[in-house]
C-alpha cells in the first residue's frame, strides 16, 4: 500500500519510507517525525492506526512539504512517475497533492501501464484533478465533503472556487449534486460525500446513509474528514469490498470521535487513536446482528 500526500512544511523536501505511529498525535516515516494534526498527516496516522490493529505491516508513505506554490507537489508527481513501475502498490491513496494536469495524466500513464493496476483513492487535489482530466472514471474512490462534491457535479467549474460559495445551501441538495457528478462522469466509481450525513455510493446510486452518531463538537475539529480517507485505503488493503470499507470508515468515524469525548479544543490524534476500539465495536455489533 501507498499514501502520498504533501505537508504544510516549507523546509520539506521529499521523505518516503515505512510509516508507523509515534503517539501523541504523531507519525513517523523511516526514522523522522511529523503531526498528524490534520490533512496528509491525519489521514496517514489513521490508515497506520488500522494497520497496526490488523498486523497489515507499514505501509510505504511518500511525504513533501508543499505551502501552496506546488514545488512539492511535482517533488512527489516525479518521484511517483519513476517509482511506481517497480513497487507492485495495491492500493494507493493520493492526499493534497496540488492539481497539476500535465503532471497527473504522467502519473495515470505510468498506472495504465502497470501489469495489475492498484485500486485508487483520492481526496482533495487529486481528485480535483482527476476531474480536470477527464479520468474521474478511472478512480475507484472519491471521498468529498459537499463543497468538493459541488465541483465534481459542475460540468462546468475549472476550479472548486466557484462551487464552494454554496455549500452553506447544499446540505439538502446532496443527492442532486451525487446524481450530476455521476452524469457528467466526473466521479469515481465509488463516493464517500461527507457531511452532517455521510452518503456511500456506487456508480450514481445511494447504498448507505450514515448519519449516527451526530457530533457537533467534531465540525471544529481539522482532520475528521481526512481520517475517512486513510480508513478506507487500509480496510480495503485488507480485504474488505470496497462497499464495506466506506461504510465502516464513516461509522468508525463517528463512533472514534464519540468515545474521544470532544471539545472544540480537542485534537484529531485523539481521535485517531480511538479508532481501533470503534471499529472493533461496530464489527462486534454487525456480528451480533
Amino acid at each position: 500500500m501507498l499514501l502520498a500526500g504533501t505537508l504544510p512544511i516549507r523546509s520539506l523536501k521529499l521523505k518516503a519510507g515505512p510509516g508507523r505511529l509515534a503517539g501523541d498525535g504523531k507519525f513517523m516515516i523511516g526514522e523522522e517525525t511529523f503531526p498528524a494534526n490534520r490533512g496528509t498527516g491525519a489521514m496517514m496516522a489513521a490508515c497506520l492506526s488500522i494497520c497496526e490493529k490488523y498486523g497489515l505491516g507499514e505501509p510505504h508513505c511518500v511525504v513533501s512539504g508543499d505551502i501552496g506554490k506546488g514545488d512539492g507537489s511535482i517533488l512527489l508527481y516525479n518521484y511517483l512517475k519513476e517509482k511506481l513501475p517497480g513497487m507492485g502498490v495495491k492500493v494507493m491513496t493520493f492526499h493534497y497533492i496540488m492539481p497539476n494536469l500535465p503532471c497527473h495524466n504522467m502519473v495515470i500513464k505510468v498506472i495504465k501501464a502497470m501489469k495489475k493496476p492498484p485500486i485508487l483513492i483520492a481526496d482533495a487535489g487529486f481528485m480535483y484533478v482527476a476531474k480536470m482530466s477527464g479520468l474521474a472514471r478511472y478512480y475507484d474512490v472519491f471521498t468529498p465533503d459537499l463543497g468538493e462534491l459541488a465541483f465534481l457535479a459542475d460540468r462546468e467549474a475549472p476550479h472548486p472556487f466557484y462551487t464552494r460559495g454554496f455549500i452553506f445551501h447544499m446540505e439538502d441538495r446532496a443527492k442532486e449534486l451525487i446524481k450530476l457528478a455521476y452524469e457528467h462522469e466526473n466521479s469515481a466509481k465509488f463516493l464517500l460525500v461527507k457531511g452532517k450525513k455521510d452518503y456511500i455510493c456506487k456508480d450514481g446510486e445511494i447504498l448507505e446513509e450514515v448519519k449516527d452518531p451526530d457530533i457537533p463538537e467534531l465540525e471544529a475539529i481539522g482532520g475528521t474528514g481526512d481520517t475517512i480517507t486513510g480508513m478506507i485505503a487500509a480496510l480495503i488493503y485488507k480485504g474488505i469490498s470496497e462497499e464495506e470499507a466506506l461504510i465502516l470508515s464513516a461509522r468508525t468515524n463517528r463512533l472514534a470521535g464519540k468515545l474521544a469525548k470532544p471539545t472544540p479544543a480537542t485534537q484529531i490524534g485523539e481521535i485517531i487513536e480511538k479508532i481501533p476500539q470503534a471499529l472493533e465495536e461496530i464489527l462486534e455489533g454487525n456480528n451480533n446482528e
